[in-house]
């Protein structure tokens, strides 16, 4: 009897997006790794709305939102670690939303950009908002979407660092290996699923079914900021730092992959998008893009 990766039942549950475009009120710096100065302004933002909602996301265990740093092209800086922001340019940051209980804090975010026309403040300069654009995914239309999908691989390009921490343990993965990449996502799919939609994809089938071919040009490793902690000892706060890589890589299925498999993979490669993949997706770690094609048709 063939293994059962996903059940297929239609359902009202949905996964959202919005890609917030913004446009600097003049050239500035940032760091490389944005994405907890990003974090931080969006919570500045909230708070000025809503401190119960902003204090919910601060103190969040569930902590599924994914908060992507600034993409799009920067200037060229003298200056090391930093990159500057063009005010010719737009600029976009995605944020995702997997989990039903998080929905509220969706909605406080977006409603101080969209109905209060408030701009994002960063440390250096501020960021005009040009355009919001809203997207959202069932479970259902992701396995109807994969259903028709025969595909030999998956492309996935991390575009911000992706911090995968091996579990219970402080080691960070610095290679886009197919399991812990998967697997991720897996751990991310199962935790905010409805019922009936569990991926059951263990690591042995991750690691017999696909193969890992890295575009070593684009490869790189980082060390960027996720947080900072107040040091008792020291009497100030100290930055807390995390390791991860960014670069493209694809995912080739084995030609004895069962088609159920590939399906659930997949799935999983759409799902990241909104979810991210690894640690601190919500200071602006592990956002993907992903391709999926056949012989020059897309998924």
């Amino acid at each position: 009897m063939a293994k059962r990766f996903f059940s297929i039942k239609i359902s009202a549950t949905i996964v959202r997006q919005i890609c917030i475009t913004v446009r600097p009120g003049a050239s500035f710096e940032v760091p490389h790794s944005d994405g907890y100065q990003v974090y931080s302004a969006l919570l500045a933002l909230i708070k000025s709305i809503n401190m119960e909602t902003s204090n919910k996301i601060h103190d969040s265990q569930i902590n599924t939102i994914s908060i992507g740093g600034l993409t799009g092209k920067f200037l060229k800086t003298s200056k090391q670690g930093l990159k500057r922001l063009s005010q010719d340019e737009l600029y976009k940051i995605r944020i995702g939303v997997t989990h039903p209980l998080e929905e509220e804090i969706f909605q406080s975010m977006i409603y101080p950009i969209l109905l209060k026309k408030r701009n994002i403040t960063l440390d250096n300069g501020v960021l005009h908002v040009e355009h919001i654009e809203d997207r959202t995914v069932s479970y259902h239309e992701l396995f109807e979407r994969v259903a028709g999908c025969k595909s030999s691989a998956v492309q996935i390009d991390f575009r911000t660092p992706t911090c995968i921490q091996f579990k219970n343990s402080k080691v960070t993965e610095m290679f886009p290996q197919r399991i812990a990449v998967f697997n991720s996502i897996v751990s991310k799919w199962n935790q905010v699923c409805p019922d009936g939609h569990r991926m059951d994809v263990d690591r042995d089938e991750l690691g017999r079914y696909l193969i890992e071919r890295p575009n070593s040009r684009s490869y790189d490793t980082h060390s960027v900021l996720v947080s900072t902690v107040f040091d008792k000892a020291r009497g100030h706060a100290r930055p807390i730092f995390k390791q991860g890589f960014t670069g493209r890589c694809a995912y080739n299925f084995t030609s004895d992959a069962p088609q159920s498999f590939r399906n659930a993979v997949i799935a999983l490669a759409f799902f990241s998008e909104f979810s991210g993949v690894g640690s601190s997706v919500s200071r602006g770690c592990g956002q993907v893009h992903v391709d999926v094609e056949e012989k020059g048709h897309e998924c």
